[in-house]
């Protein structure tokens, strides 16, 4: 996704055999849980390519053809960790803050082209991940969010669902927490 000719490529193909890109997602993203003072330099430009280099490339080829068909909508993926950070593996929270501030730039920018854009950022969910963590370890962590329980996939994907349809058509530059409140 660095790759912004390939990125391109991708895109237009998507036109070609839809008729049009009417909705982006930037859903990818890697992290790890390594100490700030044994990071490497490496280690936090491959976190950031992906987590944000990959989202600005597939946006700026999208919204090139979004501003042709008289709009879109763009959806990034965050985190909870974005906005209140964690105690390790700081690329991780830095990276999604960035697309953050992408989204909320963007949706200053590309709202007069009538593309909206809006970021969901998740907490814990129910993944392979979070499955394999140790009861004594995703316990407490429960027990912090008023809803007592963990997200679902479903709950994540209906909040891309809401604002990618019309009846989010005044919303845009949000960053819609979907966390059962863990951090309200």
């Amino acid at each position: 996704m660095k790759d912004t000719a390939q990125v391109t490529a991708m895109i237009n193909q998507v036109k070609e055999e839809f008729g049009a890109v009417d909705i982006l997602v930037n859903n990818a993203g890697i992290s790890q849980s390594t100490s700030f003072y044994n990071y490497q330099p490496e280690e936090f430009q491959k976190i950031v390519d992906l987590n944000v280099t990959a989202v600005f490339n597939c946006s700026q080829a999208a919204a090139k053809i979004m501003k042709e068909q008289g709009g879109g909508v763009i959806l990034n993926t965050s985190s909870m960790v974005s906005i209140y950070g964690q105690p390790s593996g700081c690329g991780y929270p830095a990276s999604k803050f960035a697309v953050n501030g992408l989204t909320k730039s963007l949706a200053r920018e590309l709202g007069c082209d009538n593309i909206r854009v809006n970021a969901v950022a998740p907490g814990i969910t129910r993944t392979d991940m979070v499955a394999a963590l140790p009861e004594a370890v995703i316990k407490p962590l429960i027990a912090t969010i008023p809803l007592g329980r963990v997200g679902e996939p479903e709950d994540i994907a209906n909040a891309f669902l809401f604002l990618a349809s019309d009846m989010a058509s005044y919303v845009t530059g949000e960053i819609l927490s979907v966390d059962g409140a863990a951090r309200s």
